[in-house]
């Protein structure tokens, strides 16, 4: 049971930790501080129902519709073309919304702590929650390493798949909880307008590579 727990946690992580679109919009989310858990819970908690999904045995199901991939595939090209064109937008026309930092910590707080910020702008959640779920489920990569490569190695674990799955869930709470709050400690070094142009500007240009990616031949 043991090593198909650790086994789980293993091959979660090593199809989670990869710079992605997701990872890019949960790390800016937490630089920005804006609706950080719940990012963080919505990107855990659709990881663990595709794992679910795989491990019981749909993603062989879904393997038997292949034109519904290439759905995905196509409209995930769209949005994240979409996203990456914002991004690059705001590089280009920044809009002045960064995090305005303290100079120094305030009396009683320990000098590891972080800086108190503030934001300028203040955005609603329902368009940050549907961003989290359109860049989790409109990524193709999700439904072949989550769905379909993580659960044919499962069934391989026999009786313990479940106990395999427990452990990549928990592979990807563990994840997405300190990528989104531990980004907080690169907030001095994003202070400025310009640190983070340049930091949209990587986000525009993994978003429209990945989008290209999408829509090639393989």
């Amino acid at each position: 049971m043991l090593t198909s727990f650790l086994a789980g946690i293993g091959l979660g992580l090593s199809l989670i930790v990869a710079i992605g679109a997701q990872n890019l919009f949960v790390l800016r989310q937490g630089l920005r501080r804006e609706f950080v858990l719940t990012v963080a819970l919505v990107c855990a908690a659709s990881d663990a129902v595709l794992i679910a999904v795989g491990i019981s045995g749909i993603g062989l199901v879904l393997a038997a519709v292949p034109w519904l991939i290439d759905v995905v595939r196509w409209a995930g090209a769209a949005f994240l073309l979409g996203y990456g064109l914002l991004a690059a937008r705001r590089a280009w026309h920044p809009a002045g919304a960064t995090l305005q930092v303290d100079a120094a910590p305030t009396r009683g707080m320990s000098d590891a702590a972080p800086a108190a910020t503030a934001l300028v702008t203040r955005p609603r959640l329902a368009p940050v929650v549907l961003t989290c779920l359109a860049l989790t489920w409109l990524n193709p990569h999700v439904y072949l390493d989550t769905v379909f490569l993580l659960g044919s190695v499962a069934t391989t674990h026999g009786d313990a798949r479940w106990v395999f799955a427990a452990g990549a869930m928990l592979a990807s709470v563990a994840w997405f909880l300190a990528l989104a709050f531990g980004s907080r400690y690169l907030s001095r070094w994003l202070a400025t307008p310009r640190a983070w142009r340049i930091l949209d500007g990587m986000i525009a240009v993994v978003m429209i590579v990945l989008a290209i990616t999408l829509v090639l031949p393989h």
